[in-house]
């Protein structure tokens, strides 16, 4: 009875360490939610499968709810890595102390937020006053924080200057919220506008861009800050080798809307930190 005890303990014990490492071979991976969850999901499945070949492990994408849920992710180790922008970042790295960025897309290092609106008499920010206007989600850096804080800065506090302001929750919904004239307009990734441009989703017979903001540093891949430091380095080097000259890297970049990625740091985020704190969107 003794042996047989011993035994089904013994077996359950390996059967624990077998799922703990089974755990331990697979890459947690995650984004915010700024676009509809089957276009995060097709986006990230061929750079899922790179990432598998490139680290020798499993690659799993988590889907989250909302912007909040990437950051509490990241702190409590349920996720690995995220793809975030630049807000999200700077609250990641203030609620775990210890996010690394590792990479970004060329491009976000000089990013940008498009204002647009399907309405003929307005031609800039001042035509606006009294009338509607739509932001993505209240945590987004393009379609909310920057926008935001270049508005406060032209003297413009959206809640007063606007007759209403509304939150869409993602860059697609907005130009759906413009296009159906739910707002008078809105504003959105510049990344995002020009893919569905390119993709024949927005009417632009109807709507169109009227400003585009200055640039700031925006999105990138972070990794939690207890991530084994050779897988970490690992995953970068994978970003860092996507070829755009080759066919195969060349697709991956594409989804991901970006010529080629390069390093990234901390320091970069920290213009966005303070249009955050400017903006009272950070205690």
């Amino acid at each position: 009875m003794l042996n047989r005890t011993l035994a089904l303990a013994v077996g359950l014990t390996l059967s624990f360490c077998t799922l703990l490492a089974q755990a331990a071979e697979t890459l947690k991976v995650s984004a915010i939610p700024d676009e509809a969850p089957t276009e995060l999901l097709r986006k990230f499945k061929p750079l899922g499968t790179y990432l598998e070949q490139q680290l020798g492990m499993k690659v799993e994408f988590v889907p989250v709810s909302d912007y909040p849920a990437v950051v509490e992710a990241l702190a409590t180790d349920r996720i690995d890595m995220a793809w975030l922008g630049g807000f999200t970042f700077v609250q990641a790295r203030l609620k775990t102390g210890n996010a690394i960025p590792l990479v970004q897309r060329e491009q976000d290092a000089q990013f940008t937020s498009k204002f647009i609106t399907a309405d003929p008499a307005v031609k800039s920010l001042a035509d606006l006053k009294g009338k509607t206007f739509a932001f993505g989600s209240v945590s987004s850096t393009s379609g909310s924080l920057m926008p935001r804080y270049f508005m406060l800065k032209d003297g413009i506090k959206p809640e007063t200057y606007f007759s209403r302001v509304g939150y869409s929750g993602a860059h697609d919904a907005t130009v759906a919220w413009v296009q159906a004239g739910k707002v008078d307009a809105g504003v959105l990734n510049a990344s995002v506008w020009e893919k569905l441009v390119a993709a024949g989703k927005v009417d632009t017979t109807k709507v169109r861009v009227f400003a585009t903001t200055p640039a700031y540093y925006d999105y990138n891949w972070t990794v939690r800050g207890t991530l084994d430091p050779a897988l970490a380095a690992k995953i970068k080097a994978a970003f860092l080798a996507l070829d755009p000259a080759n066919p195969k890297d060349k697709e991956i970049l594409d989804l991901q809307a970006a010529s080629r990625f390069i390093e990234t740091n901390p320091e970069n985020y920290k213009g966005i930190e303070e249009a955050a704190r400017a903006a009272d969107l950070l205690k």
